[in-house]
């Protein structure tokens, strides 16, 4: 085993896992405890605070991103297939993920161990905005879902009244996030391969 003598940035320094997309390595910035919403910082890869959250909506989950990954241009071509069109692009953000799980996990800035089971396809103005929805590894409870169609409808109602509204502000005419589809876990195996595709291209280039 290899030591590191500084801590490795959440984004580049941590390994995707070896057994992805079936197993990989989430990092999670924020908890369902949180009134703040945390983002990783891309140029320190220190937290840093995005905004407070102003209304009751709190993140249902864990909640933060797949490391070396990229929602680029491999990302988006699938929303475009499934609605038609050319003009829709990737957020230019790590793909995000959603992990579910019995514990309560009081802070962000950890790793975790978790299985992807599905995801939901978001369009903010122009840009995909896909968020995969997986589960803790070994978790007692949803760690027996292996497919976002087994888990129960009033948990994924949750997920998807968050995701749809937390960008919303007052005086809003039209929510600024709009669902495009919910998937299972074939579909979240793949952004997650695409995603890593877009890192490889886009990112891991800059970094050398």
């Amino acid at each position: 085993m290899r030591y590191r003598k500084h801590k490795a940035h959440p984004w580049h320094g941590i390994e995707i896992g070896k057994n992805a997309p079936e197993e990989l390595t989430a990092f999670i910035e924020i908890v369902s405890s949180d009134t703040v919403k945390y983002e990783v910082d891309k140029a320190s890869g220190y937290l840093s605070i995005d905004r407070p959250q102003q209304f009751s909506n709190i993140v249902p989950a864990l909640y933060g991103f797949v490391p070396q990954t990229y929602c680029g241009r491999k990302v988006a071509e699938l929303t475009n297939a499934a609605l038609g069109r050319d003009d829709i692009e990737g957020d230019h953000d790590p793909l995000d993920i959603c992990v579910l799980t019995e514990k309560e996990v009081t802070h962000g800035d950890i790793i975790a161990q978790v299985r992807p089971i599905g995801g939901f396809g978001l369009l903010d103005h122009v840009q995909a905005d896909d968020k995969i929805i997986a589960v803790l590894k070994n978790d007692m409870i949803y760690g027996q879902y292996t497919d976002i169609s087994q888990v129960p409808e009033a948990i994924v109602k949750r997920l998807l009244h968050y995701f749809t509204t937390y960008k919303d502000m007052p005086g809003d005419r039209q929510p600024r996030m709009v669902l495009t589809g919910t998937y299972g876990r074939q579909t979240a195996y793949d952004i997650i391969r695409r995603s890593a595709e877009d890192y490889n291209t886009e990112i891991r280039p800059l970094l050398e």
